[in-house]
């Protein structure tokens, strides 16, 4: 664990570059690019709700260090030592990258809850780590007084209102703790796509590893201009010296974005990159397609959360007008991020026909520091890499990795940590873990290095022919101009489940008054004109498929399930 914190003097801020050098804390970073471009804008936070031109509220890269530095004092006054767990319940915003870095600079572990998993989810995960306090806006304060038995250490508590301000730097400089690679940074929560959400535990040395990695894959410097549809990516921005504009939009709800605010705030600060959900770009690309708008500044668009559709990519290599200037899909999860990249240009050119005939998603070749392998999918824990069977190339199976990145665990989660990680004692190597991270999706790699996904492995459809891989099957359906998305789901026990299609038309069908016989019936035709999906029988349209609440595109098929059992029983 971290050494305890100790107060230093006021000057302290001239001695810092000596300390950067021997911190593995994460928020080390932050500090470095205040000592080269302390000047230059850091974040940019829009001024109430207006449209072009849009107000913002500057933070340069040297304010919001000395704030974090202001913070974390005041937190360590507060008795916060290393370690502690304390809960960051803010909306994104330049309070949010502050406080993230001022509790890192404190050596505290920060607790990162995504509003959108629903209050249930919410106070289970939080009474699941046990907080030591929350930095939170003034309703979640109220909220956490009023359910306070639930959580008995939270006891350094601060409601953050406003937007953070400089007191003046005498007596509040404090020495970074003196942190390990291997100590604690953060607990952030998966998506809960695929059951109750899972806090997985981040150490500084992993959160360094993936700045490196991203920066270096797509070569991002210092000066660029982001826009991030996803909170994390702020944080980021920060740690690369990238200038963040805040999007007008609601981080938890990307489907629904307003994709003029978004272009104009694109327009108006000269975005040079730009992060969002497949759902976030539907809505921007569209858009744009709608009304022949390009992006000339923007050198590149990212896209996670769950796979692009071929409709998205092509709109958005439309828009991306600049030389060079691409939409990249980096695949990876919360507990492995990043995995592998490919991006939009060489999808249209070379693999979108291929998913189009059921290959599945095309997700790129690995990151240089990452190591993909494939292996026959078990449903148990494995104690060795030894008692894996690898695959060849072509072969679907389960999908492991391990890099700099990946974590090690899911916090006080000791079963769902023995399922995910598979040890390898004879692996390790320079920066090479001594595990593997067994991330759920099925998929395959190709004779040249290239990942396709297949689907998440709880989504295998098992009939008594064989498995149905979700995505494989899904990409058939995706190419017809009257759907949407759709999804695979299987009704009954394995291996003798019944695979159901669930359709979302597209809109402007529905619009045009298609009738839905007519629709149905084309698409059984379809499933019977490929041998992957001639055993799907059943169709069924769906006004609006349920997805996860962080990225709004990974669809609920256990609920789906549910739903299509029901409707088959009562026709």
């Amino acid at each position: 664990m971290a050494s305890e914190l100790r107060p230093v003097a006021s000057d302290a801020r001239a001695h810092r570059s000596d300390r950067l050098d021997r911190s593995a804390n994460i928020a080390a970073l932050l500090t470095g690019q205040a000592q080269l471009h302390s000047e230059r804008s850091a974040v940019l936070e829009p001024i109430g709700r207006g449209c072009a031109p849009i107000r913002y509220r500057t933070t340069t890269f040297g304010e919001l260090d000395r704030i974090s530095d202001e913070l974390a004092a005041d937190v360590v006054r507060r008795g916060v030592t290393p370690g502690k767990k304390l809960v960051l319940f803010v909306p994104f915003s330049t309070n949010f990258i502050a406080w993230t870095f001022a509790l890192m600079k404190a050596g505290a572990v920060v607790v990162l809850i995504d509003p959108g998993m629903g209050r249930r989810n919410i106070f289970r995960c939080l009474e699941e780590v046990e907080p030591d306090g929350f930095v939170a806006i003034r309703r979640v304060q109220l909220i956490r007084w009023l359910m306070r038995r639930r959580f008995p250490k939270a006891r350094c508590n601060i409601t953050v209102s406003g937007p953070p301000q400089l007191r003046g730097t005498s007596r509040t400089a404090v020495e970074l703790p003196g942190v390990e690679a291997r100590d604690p940074a953060a607990v952030i929560f998966t998506s809960g796509s695929t059951g109750p959400p899972k806090g997985v535990l981040y150490e500084h040395g992993m959160f360094a590893a993936q700045v490196r990695m991203i920066q270096q894959q797509y070569g991002i410097e210092p000066g660029e201009i982001d826009l991030p549809g996803f909170p994390l990516f702020g944080l980021f921005n920060a740690a690369m010296g990238v200038t963040t504009v805040i999007p007008q939009m609601d981080p938890t709800r990307p489907a629904r974005v307003d994709p003029v605010r978004i272009v104009a705030a694109i327009d108006q600060q000269r975005v040079t990159q730009a992060f969002g959900s497949p759902a976030f770009w539907n809505r921007v690309g569209r858009h744009c397609d709608e009304r022949r708008i390009t992006m000339p500044g923007v050198k590149r668009a990212l896209s996670a959360g769950g796979p692009v559709p071929v409709h998205v990519v092509e709109r958005m290599s439309r828009a991306l007008s600049a030389p060079g200037a691409d939409l990249f899909t980096p695949y990876g999860a919360t507990e492995s991020l990043p995995v592998a990249s490919v991006g939009g240009r060489e999808i249209l050119a070379r693999t979108a026909s291929m998913t189009r005939a059921g290959a599945g998603t095309c997700v790129g070749r690995a990151f240089p520091e990452v190591e993909i392998a494939i292996i026959e999918a078990t449903d148990g824990p494995l104690e060795s890499i030894k008692d894996a069977r690898r695959l060849a190339c072509g072969e679907i199976g389960e999908i492991i990795v391990r890099s700099p990145s990946v974590t090690r665990e899911y916090y006080q989660r000791p079963d769902a940590t023995r399922l995910a990680k598979i040890p390898d004692p004879d692996g390790p190597g320079v920066g090479r873990p001594d595990f593997w991270h067994r991330i759920g999706d099925v998929g395959y790699l190709d004779a040249d290095g290239l990942l396709w996904f297949c689907g998440r492995k709880a989504h295998i459809v098992h009939t008594p022919n064989g498995p149905l891989y979700s995505v494989c099957c899904e990409g058939i359906f995706d190419g017809d101009p009257g759907v949407d998305r759709s999804a695979l789901v299987g009704i009954g026990d394995r291996p003798n489940q019944r695979p159901v299609l669930v359709v979302e038309p597209d809109a402007e069908l529905a619009g045009r008054g298609r009738q839905s016989d007519e629709f149905i019936q084309s698409l059984l035709d379809l499933a019977g004109s490929h041998s992957l999906t001639s055993e799907i029988k059943d169709v069924l349209l769906h006004r609006s498929l349920p997805v996860d609440t962080r990225h709004n595109v990974k669809i609920d098929r256990e609920q789906l399930a549910k739903w299509a059992a029901a409707t088959l029983r009562s026709t």
